[in-house]
């Protein structure tokens, strides 16, 4: 089990980032996402981030002002 943006999700073997995204439904173009406290610093590497059991994810969609 693990959890995304503090609710409880089901961790499975192989879970990536993207994974997460699409089940989530996380489409928004502009978003950061943080595994323990970790950024993931490329948006290419969602699909082969691995996410860790008992894992915390934080995913913030990014929104830009002036």
């Amino acid at each position: 089990m693990i959890t995304v943006n503090g609710d409880r999700f089901e961790w499975k073997e192989g879970l990536t980032v993207q994974d997460i995204l699409d089940a989530k439904n996380y489409t928004f173009r502009m978003i950061s996402v943080w595994i323990n406290g970790e950024a993931v610093q490329n948006r290419g590497d969602y699909a082969s981030t691995l996410v860790p059991d008992k894992g915390e994810v934080e995913v913030i969609h990014m929104i830009s002002g002036g």
